[in-house]
């Protein structure tokens, strides 16, 4: 279901939801229709067994069917993140070997025409297609290399399907595919270097969704009546995340007793924070955000109980400390016990805070993708509601450890899923293959490194390797074999590159990426995420944090502020947000923070706190000794963030490697940035 046409921003606001009778509907008999219509008009533009789609846009039932027809019409789906630059979107059309481009809007297709002519190397293409505007009559573009290519829109992609007599070939297409085929290349959002595709099978697909929407099913009882589950589908589709709940789990559970349906986002919700008037309709039943989501939620909540004041805000308080001592009873080992009056307290209190969020009917709430910190798990669990961690990563189809209501730990990503299996291995650096088993871990507390090591899995769901595509030369086959073998060893373990630990009971705990580790001057191995999340969790106002101090005599940190507009695609603006603000009322910009003493103060604070918690700053070598507050805050525009929002460490230190340089050359604590 989405809402057609889309309502445009007014002065940078969304305008209210439509009401849900005028969303626009597909039903499953509709979307199998679409599915076969689309396939054959693929096959009749000559889509070829084994060859890809590459799509590119928001969140549509469009993108789902471009997608999922090319896999009935015996080929692979590629997605495109809606945030690829043109050289990027370029290398993943010529690298996947797409013949078919499906795309949104006017924009995308000037970008990917100027890519492709840039490299001048594309040589499969046979035709685009348009979704979200209407190509002139007869429309074509000139690809170098290649000719004209003509562009259909999605009109015209249909009449070609409803029109083409395929004499049973997508049937036998259909018939020769085999569970072991490649199904979907995920593109990896690597931080260095051209992206990766992950080629995954159709048996990855099936096996993940299956095991995921059966602990589900056992945990909360999704699926498992005869009623309508809902998912509101708002990141990248692109993202195995996107593939496994967006695309599989709702067909998965759809065959079942109860039935799936998508509600889709509108393209700028989450620059414009509007994803809750879409969460208000879904009402979803599963709910994932990645880490800034959730925090994102929390930081606008935490301002509404700031402006809450007298019996009001006693109350709140009252409901919220029942919530979290039962949060934390809940916890793995806990007593269970619900304290008295926590019942009354969620009636009164709770479900009216969950209901203005829209996920008051949410069985089940999950976060992955990257590291959260657990004073965000500590601070929905006080309003009643327990987000539950997944790890995994592309390369084993998404999830490969989940906890659930029943069996978690803040801080530890859960237990490894049935049929899989999860070890933490000393490896050795120049060889794989060579790895020795670590002893497991009484709790998620333990600090010692004996008990930690790279986290690595195998299982069915496994992916079959990165794709080596052979029209850019015997270099890049011979660079991705490589990739594979450094990557699943002999024994069929895929190597995460995670440092972690696995306790007595099974939780995975990961506590660091050994990409990412700081070598201090004196060889210790410094985790930074533990530390800079310790920061952030002592001062509210804080952004972002990264520590730089890679064999250097001790560690500095770049600090981000919280802005409005600062929403992980873009940087945002100078002026700070609710929560910022609060920090000290008179300052209302981070360029005024960069200068005031109060801010500084509260930074140095929470830098203080941190260095002197033991659980996250062993010694002194793991301690901040002096700081930055930037002038802007990180983003996938800027190419900080990869668009799962991971911080790219590297880039970052390049881009500000001067005043990275200038912390160390100049003497104090708060270093002021100069560009």
């Amino acid at each position: 279901m989405i809402e057609r046409p889309c309502p445009e921003l007014v002065d940078g606001k969304a305008p209210p939801a439509l009401p849900i009778e005028e969303w626009k509907k597909w039903t499953w008999a509709d979307y199998l229709s679409d599915l076969e219509t689309v396939a054959k008009a693929y096959v009749s533009l000559g889509f070829a067994p084994f060859d890809s789609v590459s799509v590119w846009g928001f969140n549509s039932p469009e993108w789902i069917i471009s997608a999922v027809a090319a896999p009935f019409a015996g080929g692979k789906m590629a997605g495109l993140y809606p945030t690829d630059s043109p050289e990027t979107a370029a290398y993943k059309v010529v690298h996947s070997g797409a013949s078919v481009i499906v795309l949104e809007d006017k924009g995308k297709l000037t970008k990917i025409v100027k890519g492709l002519n840039d490299r001048g190397d594309c040589k499969r293409l046979k035709a685009i297609v348009a979704w979200g505007f209407e190509p002139a009559a007869d429309e074509k573009v000139e690809i170098t290399g290649l000719g004209s290519v003509p562009v259909l829109s999605w009109e015209g992609l249909l009449e070609k399907g409803k029109s083409f007599d395929d004499a049973g070939e997508l049937q036998k297409r259909q018939d020769a595919t085999k569970p072991s085929n490649c199904a979907a290349l995920i593109y990896t959002s690597g931080t260095t270097g051209d992206p990766k595709a992950v080629m995954i099978s159709h048996d990855n697909i099936v096996y993940e969704a299956k095991v995921v929407t059966k602990i589900l099913a056992d945990s909360c009882g999704f699926g498992v009546s005869s009623e309508q589950e809902r998912i509101l589908s708002y990141l990248p589709l692109s993202h195995v995340a996107g593939l496994l709940l967006d695309i599989a789990a709702p067909m998965t559970n759809s065959s079942g007793t109860s039935y799936g349906t998508i509600f889709f986002a509108r393209p700028y919700d989450l620059k414009a924070g509007s994803v809750k008037d879409r969460l208000q309709v879904a009402k979803p039943t599963v709910f994932l955000g990645v880490p800034l989501v959730w925090e994102k939620i929390a930081d606008k909540i935490r301002a509404i109980g700031a402006s809450t004041t007298g019996i009001k805000k006693d109350l709140a308080t009252w409901a919220k400390d029942l919530a979290l001592t039962k949060a934390k009873n809940s916890q793995l080992h806990g007593t269970y016990e619900q304290p008295w009056g926590f019942s009354v307290a969620d009636s009164l209190i709770l479900t009216k805070i969950k209901e203005n969020l829209g996920l008051e009917k949410c069985k089940f709430a999950i976060t992955g993708a990257a590291p959260i910190r657990v004073d965000t798990l500590e601070y929905f669990g006080s309003l009643g509601l327990q987000i539950n961690e997944v790890y995994g990563m592309s390369e084993c189809t998404g999830a490969t450890t989940i906890s659930t209501d029943q069996a978690h730990v803040w801080g530890s990503c859960g237990w490894e899923m049935p049929g899989m299996e999860v070890k933490a291995f000393k490896v050795d650096p120049s060889d794989v293959n060579k790895k020795d088993l670590v002893p497991r871990a009484e709790d998620t507390t333990v600090t010692d490194e004996a008990f930690m090591g790279e986290l690595c899995y195998r299982g069915r769901h496994i992916m079959m390797g990165y794709l080596a595509q052979p029209d850019l030369g015997e270099a890049h086959v011979s660079d991705i074999k490589k990739k594979n073998a450094e990557t699943i060893d002999a024994q069929g373990w895929l190597h995460s590159g995670d440092k972690g630990l696995i306790t007595k009971d099974g939780m995975v705990k990961i506590t660091g990426r050994y990409k990412e580790i700081i070598i201090g001057a004196g060889g210790e191995n410094i985790a930074p995420v533990p530390i800079e999340d310790a920061v952030k969790k002592a001062c509210d106002g804080i952004n972002e944090v990264m520590m730089v101090g890679d064999h250097q005599k001790y560690n500095c940190a770049l600090v981000t502020l919280k802005a409005i507009g600062a929403n992980g695609e873009t940087p945002g603006t100078d002026d700070l947000d609710a929560g910022a603000k609060r920090v000290n009322e008179a300052v209302t910009t981070i360029s005024a923070a960069m200068d005031d003493e109060v801010w500084i103060k509260a930074v140095t604070d929470a830098i203080t706190a941190a260095n002197k918690n033991p659980k996250v700053c062993q010694n002194n070598a793991f301690t901040i000794q002096k700081f930055m507050i930037l002038p802007t805050n990180f983003s996938e525009q800027d190419n900080h963030l990869t668009p799962t929002k991971k911080l790219k460490r590297k880039v970052v230190e390049t881009q500000y490697a001067a005043a990275i340089k200038h912390m160390y050359d100049t003497n104090g604590v708060y270093i002021r940035y100069s560009a």
